[in-house]
């Protein structure tokens, strides 16, 4: 993917300077490059002719994965491998350039999936083109260091690198794309120290001046499971405590103690969700379910008849339209008006609604326990559903097991190591926002011991008012250093690897 040629005349630079300062010429055709696009691939032959450095770049015009097959099938490797392979999603790649990039994956032992991004095989292609001490260097989106479906590929890269360095960025690097990118440069051998460790910079700008040298900082030892690499932000001692904390035996997985499931599926909020002024203009008002649309219209820990209906009066859509799976000539004269009023835009054209029954029918339209938000921009919690409301997929749903009581486990998650473990279990894009998907919110750890001696209500005002802090004090005393015997240090590193990796995101917005 050596594109217009940018990387490919950097590297072919570089050789060229060492080549000034060398004892004999080097041999020809040291760069190789592989570009798929043949007008790219035009434009970057073009600037290896301007640049006079035809005899270091040899440039091929084909797909890189049946190039790289044939270096491997013939037992070549290369002393390095640099470049920013294309971020394509699965469902955007050529069905036809799949099988090659996916079997050089399965060779390696890996299972490439339906989520699996173009540069995932990238990736492990180039490593596995190099040689027993080669090197590595890739553009990489930080979905790397975070998704689940990257967990394999971690895995992977920890047992064929002795050393990684990642690169970040405070700022977005790509103009106008809401993409965070890290830079991965992987060595193999070398000395007997391993490990990993970042180095975050301002912006591109500064790898300018940015000096690459050895492993002298703090080197973390590499995780050769699946844990995610958002973890390596932190120092070697903040990683010690966050593992001590993972075997500590009074905590609880969220999972045992809840069930966390998306939210309604409308097909189109725009037509399913309503405010009641436009529930009542349709006479669709008895045709309604009390419904959370957004995040910020929760509020604090509770949420109740009297805020559902101050949302309602703040004119918020607040209304979900539940009707009936019935067939059209059982629904009302002005059901059915409404109905052909969403026909005439397309609605049910939309592929969540084109693949229902009856395309008007929301399903899984059901009341939970709790809510808990899927995109924070602060901290995690649970707030809990006393208004019998439902809420849309930019919320999730909770059920509560084995009996345990809403407001016990919306108390529990407010402190400082919860919040913490949140910010290495979820994962964050861009903008800056922290996301938990259903499977990761069940792996919160949860301090259960001491919960009794918190009040909900004093919690959920300070929360209200914007006084974390000072609702952490009092969760924290009573939650980790009363409950689980934490010294009052490990508790004030546990909020401080809350507060470092949330700024850390919060700072791409």
């Amino acid at each position: 993917s050596a594109g217009d040629g940018n990387v490919l005349l950097a590297v072919a630079e570089a050789i060229r300077e060492r080549e000034r300062s060398a004892s004999a010429p080097y041999p020809k055709g040291m760069v190789h490059g592989v570009e798929i696009e043949p007008e790219e691939a035009q434009k970057a032959s073009q600037r290896v002719l301007q640049a006079s450095l035809e005899h270091i770049v040899d440039l091929n015009e084909g797909d890189f994965f049946t190039y790289c097959r044939c270096w491997l099938d013939n037992g070549k490797r290369f002393d390095a491998v640099v470049g920013n392979p294309p971020f394509i999603r699965y469902q955007n790649w050529p069905d036809d350039m799949r099988p090659a990039a996916f079997s050089i994956m399965q060779e390696a032992g890996l299972h490439p999936s339906k989520l699996t991004n173009a540069w995932v095989p990238f990736l492990v292609a180039s490593t596995r083109l190099l040689n027993e001490h080669g090197r590595l260097a890739m553009v990489i989106p930080a979905e790397l260091l975070q998704v689940s479906y990257a967990a394999e590929l971690r895995q992977f890269l920890s047992d064929q690198y002795s050393k990684i360095t990642l690169i970040t960025f405070r700022k977005l690097v790509f103009d106008g794309i809401q993409q965070e990118i890290v830079l991965v440069l992987g060595e193999r051998n070398g000395d007997e120290r391993t490990g990993i460790r970042t180095i975050e910079l301002d912006g591109a700008d500064d790898l300018a001046t940015h000096e690459h040298t050895a492993f002298g900082e703090e080197l973390k030892p590499l995780d050769h499971g699946r844990e995610k690499w958002t973890r390596y932000f932190l120092s070697g001692s903040e990683l010690d405590l966050l593992r001590r904390m993972e075997e500590h035996p009074g905590l609880t997985p969220s999972g045992k103690i809840i069930d966390v499931d998306v939210g309604v599926v409308t097909g189109l909020n725009e037509f399913f969700v309503l405010t009641g002024e436009q529930a009542a203009v349709h006479g669709l008002t008895e045709h309604t379910t009390p419904i959370v649309s957004r995040s910020a219209h929760l509020g604090g820990l509770v949420f109740g008849v009297k805020e559902w209906q101050q949302n309602a009066l703040n004119s918020l859509p607040a209304h979900l339209l539940a009707l009936p799976d019935v067939p059209r000539d059982q629904l009302s004269p002005r059901v059915l008006a409404y109905i052909k009023a969403g026909e005439e835009r397309g609605i049910h054209t939309g592929y969540k609604c084109r693949i229902r029954k009856n395309w008007w029918t929301v399903p899984s339209v059901w009341s939970p326990d709790a809510f808990m938000l899927r995109q924070i921009h602060g901290y995690p919690k649970l707030t809990v559903n006393e208004a019998g409301a439902t809420s849309t997929d930019t919320i999730h749903r909770v059920r509560l097991r084995n009996g345990t009581s809403a407001r016990t486990v919306a108390t529990a998650m407010i402190n400082s190591l919860t919040f913490a473990f949140a910010e290495v279990v979820g994962r964050s894009y861009g903008g800056g926002v922290l996301e938990l998907e259903p499977t990761e919110a069940e792996k919160l750890p949860m301090p259960m011991l001491g919960v009794g001696d918190l009040d909900l209500a004093t919690l959920n005002s300070l929360l209200v008012a914007g006084c974390v802090t000072e609702a952490l004090d009092i969760s924290d005393r009573a939650l980790l250093v009363d409950g689980l015997g934490l010294s009052h240090s490990d508790v004030a590193a546990l909020r401080g690897i809350w507060q470092k990796l949330r700024d850390r995101r919060a700072g791409r917005r």
